[in-house]
Parts: structure tokens; C-alpha cells; sequence
């Protein structure tokens, strides 16, 4: 039996030697890294899109009709609670329009492919 480890290229970058110790082959932390990942994104296109309104939160809220906290709670990336109803008032107020994508996960296994039905 052949026990011998395929060797990764060695690395000086503390990013990616963290990625290697701490995420890869563990689909449960990748799985957590893209929603960590994920919200960050949506806090700060919320933040972008309020200051290049040239809005502070205090503006911003009114406009979208909740409160100055409720905007600093969206613009925090650690924030785990956006909705698509308050991105629907966000997106409302500046007049945009909501788009969701669904794109691959970075390092994802491809998913079998169903083929569909055939028409009757």
C-alpha cells in the first residue's frame, strides 16, 4: 500500500497558509466562510450605495423608512439578518432594483447535472 502525501507548493503567504490550516477540506468551515463572506458583501454594497448618495445613516433611514440603528446594523458585516423585503426598500428608495445571482462556491465540486424531462 502506497502511503505517500501529495506535496503541496510551499507558500510565505499567511493568507493562504490560514486557508490550508483552518479551511481547506473541511466543507463545514468553507461552508462558513462563504456566508461570513456573503454578508460582508451585502453590508458593504449597502454602505456603498448610501454614501455614494451622499447619505448619512440618519438620511438614509428615513428615506427607506426604518431607523439610523437598523442602517448601522446593515452596514456591519458581522450582521446575519438582511432581508430580501428590507433590500426590496433599500433598492426602492434609490431607485434600483434588487438582482440575485447564484454563483459557484470557490473550490466547489461540480454537481451532477439532471437532464429534464422530455415534453409529453
Amino acid at each position: 500500500m502506497n502511503m505517500t502525501k501529495t506535496k503541496t507548493k510551499t507558500t510565505n503567504d499567511a493568507v493562504e497558509i490560514l486557508h490550508r490550516r483552518l479551511v481547506a477540506g473541511k466543507p463545514d468551515r468553507m461552508a462558513e466562510l462563504e456566508q461570513i463572506r456573503a454578508d460582508d458583501a451585502v453590508a458593504r454594497k449597502i454602505y456603498d450605495l448610501r454614501t455614494q448618495a451622499g447619505l448619512s445613516q440618519r438620511a438614509f433611514a428615513k428615506l427607506v423608512g426604518t431607523t439610523a440603528s437598523v442602517i448601522c446594523r446593515l452596514e456591519d458585516a458581522d450582521y446575519e439578518g438582511h432581508s430580501l423585503a428590507m433590500l426590496n426598500r433599500i433598492a426602492a428608495a434609490l431607485h434600483r432594483r434588487v438582482e440575485i445571482r447564484f454563483v459557484p462556491l470557490r473550490n466547489a465540486k461540480p454537481v451532477g447535472v439532471r437532464t429534464s424531462r422530455s415534453a409529453a
